[in-house]
């Protein structure tokens, strides 16, 4: 009879379970973790949210992450214990862990958890999501990620403009408008993240087109968040990175079949998967910058 070892048994397993990781799945910082609701040792964490929330309006508590002290609440709010679960509105907050102080980020539907993003070499990492500015209706589509700010010891969202993140879709086209669409979650070789998102209206007769481009990432040198309109030869350069795809997150992208795509080159190459981030308790008006949402 063949014996295997016991150290081969536990290589096996270990290969084996790495097999089924995610493919490009990031971990969450060191300084970083979920709270798990039903462990004893995260209890004092939950029953001091809780408090520090009660006087704002809300259903249930869905997330709460913690990094050094604050913590990142995502509450939910059902209009009445009728009312389906899919309907739930989410708010974000960010909640002193050495005082009660409670500040509300942003508010919206459809909250959807994204793969951990890097925004600017040798900073962290930071969660990133998707969510929607109503429900059962035409929706406009927003990009966010969270980081801590060690000068203000809170929680911040990213490139926030009229209470939203980046307008990366809208459900509204102008009338006598073709507008077409493009955005994308775009990956440099240093492993450095970017969102670029392309807005084409086509007036047909009555005057020339006009493009917004624009690209939403951190300064390099100050790590402060930068908003570019482009122009000119960086901005016939971004349309056709976010046509071809090439290095756009999969899963971050949308557009690329547009009217405004049909001519440029589509030749892609593997992505880097968008993978959800697990969560501990359930799963899971416009900017005034985006001209989509300032046509009549």
């Amino acid at each position: 009879m063949c014996r295997i070892s016991a150290g081969l048994v536990a290589t096996l397993v270990v290969v084996m379970q790495a097999a089924t990781l995610p493919l490009f799945a990031q971990q969450a910082p060191g300084a970083f973790h979920w709270i798990d609701f039903h462990s004893p040792e995260d209890q004092s964490v939950v029953i001091w949210v809780t408090r520090a929330l009660e006087p704002e309006k809300w259903t249930a508590i869905r997330e709460i992450g913690v990094e050094y002290d604050a913590a990142l609440v995502v509450t939910t709010l059902r209009a009445n214990p009728q009312s389906p679960a899919n309907a739930d509105t989410f708010s974000v907050w960010n909640v002193s862990l050495t005082s009660h102080l409670v500040t509300p980020l942003f508010k919206g539907v459809n909250l959807r958890w994204l793969d951990w993003m890097r925004f600017a070499e040798g900073k962290p990492l930071e969660p990133a999501v998707l969510y929607d500015n109503c429900k059962d209706c035409p929706a406009d589509t927003y990009f966010t990620s969270f980081h801590y700010d060690v000068t203000q010891h809170m929680w911040a969202a990213r490139w926030m403009s009229g209470g939203q993140g980046i307008h990366l879709w809208s459900a509204h086209t102008p009338p006598g408008v073709d507008l077409s669409q493009v955005y994308a979650v775009l990956a440099d070789p240093n492993g450095v993240e970017l969102v670029s998102t392309w807005l084409h209206f086509d007036y047909g007769d009555a005057k020339p087109a006009e493009d917004y481009v624009y690209q939403y990432d951190l300064d390099p040198w100050s790590g402060l968040e930068r908003t570019q309109q482009l122009n000119g030869k960086q901005a016939e350069s971004m349309k056709l990175r976010l046509c071809k795809g090439t290095d756009a997150v999969a899963g971050l992208e949308r557009g690329q079949d547009s009217a405004a795509c049909a001519l440029k080159p589509k030749e892609g190459r593997p992505k880097r998967r968008a993978t959800p981030t697990p969560g501990n308790h359930g799963q899971s008006a416009t900017p005034e910058r985006n001209p989509a949402a300032a046509k009549p």
